[in-house]
């Protein structure tokens, strides 16, 4: 299973919105028959492309066990039924991580698995395939993506100077490993004031990718420029506003449709994007994980709303001083107002901090 899971995390970057499943198929005597992970969103799963690489090398799967970290899938997609593919090769056992949450399967996979007379067992590396997919875990039962918020600050938690100067407060070291971040998730997410101060592509650079994330924008007063640096030909884009839609608006929709742009007018009762409406509209969008890259303001409304999963805090041996922080979220009366974390991970890139801490709870479901 160990071997299933390392499999599986080589579907990081390529899957979405798909799960990362790894599978190993064994002999009776532990030998390796074939092996394999998720393709691409249309492309075949990780049971098929182990019974593809089992029979490239000639090998009988028949009597074998497959060792697999998500519930084999029961339903037709763009593919067909994994558990259909492991009757039909005749797998005597398998062993699974954990079930698949996706309500078309949720179980089925494994009745159909033991109606067939295959033994099921259940659990082994249950809480690693979770954490693989938390994302997928998060839209299928919540019905929303999971929300990381990346920061890069100071280790006074100054992410720009007063005049707006930020570049390059960590190190490239951090730089790319927060693009392995990005390349990982479904969307990133940015505010239009970064958009307008810094004209940013938001695109995978750092690390090798065969698939980029989409962009997402929240841009209350559709004010993204038709030649923003963002539009990428081949890439989606969703832009959220929430401003009165007349002639004016229309018309700046036009241009940014014309651009590949998809627009979305979703306005709150305060006339800003509704934020919790917007995380239910991309979780339909087929987004697991929703990477934000904003200013201050908006990661402040995102905390605010309670929408904000976990943080990625990349922090430089550096004091700034007083400038723009990482949320604006205060000022509070009171300790017990503050937003309570659990570390998950602390990890030095290069010569930053990297923090990875979780919303207390979140991840309850």
């Amino acid at each position: 299973m160990n071997q299933a899971l390392g499999l599986a995390a080589q579907a990081l970057f390529l899957s979405n919105p798909n799960p990362r499943v790894g599978c190993v198929i064994t002999a009776a005597n532990g030998h390796v028959l074939g092996q394999g992970f998720t393709q691409q969103a249309g492309g075949p799963h990780a049971e098929v492309m182990a019974l593809r690489d089992a029979a490239a090398a000639g090998r009988d799967v028949r009597g074998a066990t497959a060792y697999v970290t998500l519930e084999p899938c029961a339903h037709q997609g763009r593919t067909g039924p994994c558990c259909d593919a492991l009757i039909q090769a005749g797998v005597a056992k398998v062993v699974a991580s954990i079930a698949d949450p996706n309500p078309l399967v949720a179980g089925q996979g494994f009745a159909r698995l033991r109606a067939a007379g295959i033994e099921v067992v259940v659990g082994p590396g249950a809480e690693e395939s979770r954490e693989l997919n938390i994302g997928f875990f998060s839209r299928m039962v919540r019905g929303t993506p999971w929300v990381r918020l990346k920061v890069a600050a100071s280790l006074d938690g100054t992410t720009a100077l007063h005049n707006g100067a930020s570049q390059w407060i960590t190190s490239a070291a951090a730089r790319a490993d927060g693009h392995a971040w990005r390349a990982r998730s479904c969307a990133v997410l940015t505010g239009i004031g970064t958009v307008l101060a810094d004209n940013p592509v938001l695109n995978v650079r750092e690390v090798p990718t065969s698939r980029q994330p989409q962009l997402v924008v929240v841009d209350s007063r559709l004010q993204t420029p038709p030649d923003a640096s963002l539009f990428i030909p081949g890439r989606t884009c969703t832009i959220y506003a929430a401003g009165t839609f007349d002639r004016k608006f229309s018309a700046r929709k036009a241009m940014l449709e014309a651009r590949g742009a998809t627009v979305v007018h979703l306005p709150g009762a305060d006339g800003k994007v509704d934020l919790p409406a917007m995380l239910r509209d991309l979780a339909a969008r087929g987004v697991n994980e929703l990477h934000i890259e904003a200013g201050h303001r908006l990661n402040g409304a995102l905390v605010r709303a309670g929408l904000v999963d976990e943080l990625l805090l990349y922090l430089a041996p550096k004091l700034l001083g007083p400038g723009r922080g990482m949320a604006d979220m205060g000022p509070l009366e009171t300790l017990a107002q503050g937003l309570a974390l659990q570390f998950q991970d602390v990890e030095r890139v290069g010569p930053d901090l990297r923090v990875l801490a979780r919303v207390m709870g979140r991840d309850a479901f």
